[in-house]
């Protein structure tokens, strides 16, 4: 039997300290563990630090997708645009709520979604349902929203922003999930500031902040901390909708509010990791560089090989990296490639999208947090330049 391979350098390891403990301390021996006072000074904050009018914590950012989408009227008979490389919840948040998904390939040197082949859905005859296009900023790489607002306005359409990997991503156009009618957040235990669990998600309507409060806790017209610390009754309450429970206690919101004020230091500690990345991964020649551009959070290294000067594939490379100790991952497998999507949609194949197939089988998502040390990306460099020198053709 094959020995456990140890591991040197972990994929990600959340930056959790003593302020972290002390104020997840202070919750639990306050009594109140549940959305509380915790969670709506998070939100204040949150919506402070991106310039939003309104920010509503969640349990999860698939629970804050489902929600905004739900607001903004997505739903049986309607459609969304997105890109097929994503996590799952991105598209299964719109069928949860009955709408059809359409998928726009990314852009040939990005992971982007293309803007112009969601013009080429709008212009076709699955165009006409469209309700709102989903970009997705992949590894905190902003999509090119100028283009792809100027589409929406001229479509009549919504645009919710999926960002869970981009905070803080800022632009010349604001913050990441500010651009269009919603951004959602997430706050993963891998994500650039955390939770454990949880997000968070931004809109600019007074009116869908309302329907998202009320809809992410099954639907009640009066939040728990105000049914407990109001005049008011706690027992008198009006359901409005068959709502679900997407609410993020105090427990996790005290986390995520040291986080949200340590951000700043967490994305300059990246970006350093990142230059040295590339300053030393730009000499080989058969390592393609991430995409950059304005407002990149970095939450992800995407380090995309060049396999016409490789004899061997992204899965031996990547398994070569895991052998010598390095904690590697996959950002994203295809939704094309998932049993449920082809059954859904016998049109959504790998040949239908060939820059996501290629970029998928290329790309290789290694080590990028906040406390590596200068050994720790010595270490994943060399071993990249040990396989790239065994396999090199």
């Amino acid at each position: 039997m094959n020995e456990a391979v140890q591991i040197k350098v972990p994929f990600f390891k959340a930056a959790i300290g003593k302020e972290e403990e002390d104020a997840v301390l202070e919750v639990m021996r306050s009594g109140w563990l549940t959305t509380g006072k915790q969670a709506l000074t998070f939100e204040k904050e949150f919506a402070e630090k991106v310039n939003s009018p309104f920010a509503l914590a969640v349990n999860s950012n698939t629970s804050g997708m489902i929600l905004a989408m739900e607001a903004l009227g997505i739903g049986p008979g309607t459609s969304v645009i997105t890109t097929p490389y994503t996590f799952v919840s991105t598209a299964a948040s719109a069928r949860h709520l009955g709408a059809d998904v359409l998928f726009a390939d990314i852009e040939k040197d990005s992971y982007s979604i293309d803007p112009e082949k969601i013009l080429q859905i709008l212009k076709s005859p699955a165009g006409k349902n469209v309700k709102a296009i989903v970009p997705v900023h992949i590894a905190g790489n902003v999509c090119n929203m100028k283009r792809i607002m100027e589409i929406a306005r001229e479509y009549n359409l919504k645009v919710i922003e999926d960002c869970a990997h981009s905070f803080p991503s800022k632009t010349d156009m604001g913050y990441a999930g500010t651009i269009g009618d919603a951004g959602i957040f997430s706050f993963y235990a891998t994500k650039t500031i955390t939770t454990a669990e949880g997000g968070m998600v931004t809109v600019k309507d007074e009116n869908i902040a309302r329907r998202i409060t009320q809809m992410r806790l099954h639907g009640m017209d009066r939040t728990t901390w105000d049914r407990y610390t109001s005049p008011k009754a706690s027992w008198e309450y009006d359901i409005i909708a068959p709502g679900y429970k997407a609410n993020l206690p105090d427990i996790l919101a005290a986390l995520g509010r040291v986080q949200l004020k340590r951000a700043e230091e967490f994305d300059t500690k990246r970006k350093e990791h990142v230059k040295y990345y590339n300053s030393e991964l730009s000499k080989l020649d058969f390592i393609k560089l991430p995409p950059d551009s304005k407002g990149n959070a970095w939450h992800l290294y995407l380090m995309r090989l060049d396999l016409t000067k490789l004899k061997c594939t992204r899965d031996t490379f990547a398994k070569e990296l895991q052998q010598m100790g390095i904690g590697i991952s996959m950002h994203f497998i295809p939704l094309f490639n998932f049993t449920y999507w082809k059954k859904l949609y016998p049109d959504f194949t790998p040949e239908n999208y060939p820059n996501a197939m290629e970029h998928y089988l290329e790309t290789i998502s290694i080590p990028l947090w906040p406390d590596m040390t200068k050994e720790m990306c010595d270490y994943v460099v060399s071993c990249i330049k040990k396989t790239g020198e065994k396999y090199h053709g």
